[in-house]
């Protein structure tokens, strides 16, 4: 039944591939919106910066995340990943050990400050936008299921699909043009959300 037999393959070795296309993107964002200078700025975890900067740290786990790994472990995979490098421009990222050892320096007060600095980046950028922007405001909770391991965390709820986790939740900017942070919310149950 298959008849096709007029087929012609062509390689070449310019054409490369990446599942996570937009990283690159996401990079350019990350820099242009001015969050890579804020986090070094403003962050201070390590003692010498060779070759890494706090930033780097922060945005290997992000881009990890973004590109659909789970686990710090599959940082190993872009790291071994040429296409994925060339999108980011870098030569070589953090491995796995090392984002470890970033995570593990944290204390609370080092994720407060981490969070001012994406919230000072976050409100220049709601400045920007035009006033027109500011005329409606969508909440949209609908789209992703957040899974999680653990089943008796609190405000945690179980979806059709039988798996644990939050809705994430973006609250956009209020009356006074004060930008909020994310929320997760409970999943739709008897008390809605």
């Amino acid at each position: 039944m298959f008849t096709a037999s007029n087929i012609h393959y062509e390689l070449s070795d310019k054409i490369r591939g990446l599942g996570a296309g937009g990283i690159g993107m996401m990079h350019l964002l990350a820099r242009r919106t001015g969050l890579i200078d804020a986090i070094d700025a403003r962050l201070h975890l390590l003692k010498v910066h060779k070759p890494y900067h706090e930033s780097d740290h922060v945005l290997n786990i992000a881009y990890n995340l973004l590109a659909g790994g789970e686990c710090l472990e599959d940082i190993e995979l872009w790291r071994n990943d040429e296409v994925y490098l060339d999108a980011l421009g870098a030569q070589r990222i953090p491995d796995p050990t090392t984002a470890d050892d970033f995570c593990r320096r944290f204390e609370v007060y080092d994720i407060q400050i981490l969070m001012r600095a994406i919230n000072a980046v976050r409100i220049n950028v709601w400045r920007k936008q035009p006033e027109a922007f500011f005329e409606r405001a969508f909440i949209d909770a609908d789209g992703t299921l957040a899974e999680t391991l653990g089943e008796c965390k609190q405000g945690m709820d179980i979806s059709y699909k039988r798996e644990w986790g939050y809705h994430p939740l973006i609250v956009f900017p209020d009356a006074a043009g004060q930008a909020r942070r994310a929320a997760t919310v409970k999943l739709c149950g008897r008390d809605g959300l």
